[in-house]
């Protein structure tokens, strides 16, 4: 499986059982709607799939049941990134014996780490590995963001640093990523409401929570985009924003399964203590799907 990333990739949701278990069939099924669709790409245990609540055994359970669905079908984007340098280290370690094909590294959250500190870190664990790495910045989750010149130098310094993935919505930084830095480095943008812009501006990339929603839809606005259709892309970009819209404008890890719900792949609710959608944003998520397939229709 060639790890040249582009695209669109699906930042999977990770569907439970009644007893907080995850529900590995119903799983699959949300591998195999992304991949029918055309994705580029799946992510396993990232923000979407609730990670933060995710024990270790369970982290390697749900990339091993991806990586297996997927079948070499597309790539497998594996996040292994902790809040310690050996736990990383491990979960990188046996997410690459397992047969991902590239890494993805969350920088160490809850007690904030100077620049140096998480630098060190990702040097760390990706030195640990032979197959490529993707930075993910999210200094809203991490208190640290890694800022277009440290990601540069990264990369440069380290052979197998070959993507990152920013959400730190923050546009400016985002362009200079794509337009400054992409001769080392291929930026994946992770907010969803950026997609079409990023796309345009020529990001290696999107990884997106809400193409578990709508996958077809986004992998058609990336394939307008590539083919130089940027007005039959943007026609095709502006049906599907409002879905995205309300997913994003609700809570998103619980919208996101509501979404899958409401096509037919009942996701469970999020692990406690996250809380199930109001009844309020699940009418406005089910309004948005309804009005996107009418207009298809």
């Amino acid at each position: 499986m060639s790890q040249n990333l582009h695209g669109v990739l699906t930042a999977l949701s990770t569907p439970f059982n009644q007893d907080e278990t995850i529900d590995v069939q119903t799983l699959r099924r949300i591998v195999d709607r992304s991949i029918d669709a055309g994705v580029d790409g799946v992510v396993a245990a990232g923000s979407t799939g609730e990670v933060g609540a995710l024990s270790s055994e369970e982290r390697l359970l749900l990339i091993e049941t991806v990586i297996k669905q997927a079948n070499g079908r597309v790539p497998v984007i594996a996040n292994t990134g902790a809040t310690s340098t050996a736990e990383a280290i491990r979960l990188s370690q046996a997410a690459e014996n397992l047969g991902a094909d590239v890494l993805m590294l969350i920088t160490p959250y809850y007690e904030p780490l100077s620049l140096e500190e998480t630098v060190t870190y990702i040097k760390d664990v990706a030195n640990s590995v032979k197959i490529p790495v993707m930075l993910y910045n999210i200094p809203a989750v991490t208190g640290v963001n890694l800022d277009p010149a440290t990601v540069r130098a990264l990369a440069e310094e380290v052979e197998n640093i070959r993507y990152i993935k920013d959400s730190s919505a923050n546009w400016e930084q985002a362009l200079q990523l794509i337009h400054h830095h992409s001769d080392v480095i291929g930026t994946f943008i992770g907010w969803d409401v950026y997609l079409y812009s990023a796309l345009v501006e020529g990001a290696a990339g999107v990884m997106a929570g809400t193409a578990n929603v709508v996958p077809a839809e986004i992998v058609a606005v990336s394939r307008s985009i590539a083919q130089g259709d940027l007005q039959g892309a943007l026609d095709q970009w502006k049906r599907v924003y409002p879905v995205i819209d309300a997913l994003l404008s609700a809570p998103f890890i619980p919208a996101v399964k509501v979404g899958l719900t409401l096509q037919g792949l009942t996701a469970g609710v999020p692990k406690r203590p996250t809380a199930e959608l109001s009844a309020e944003d699940h009418a406005r998520v089910e309004q948005a799907l309804s009005a996107l397939y009418q207009t298809v229709a």
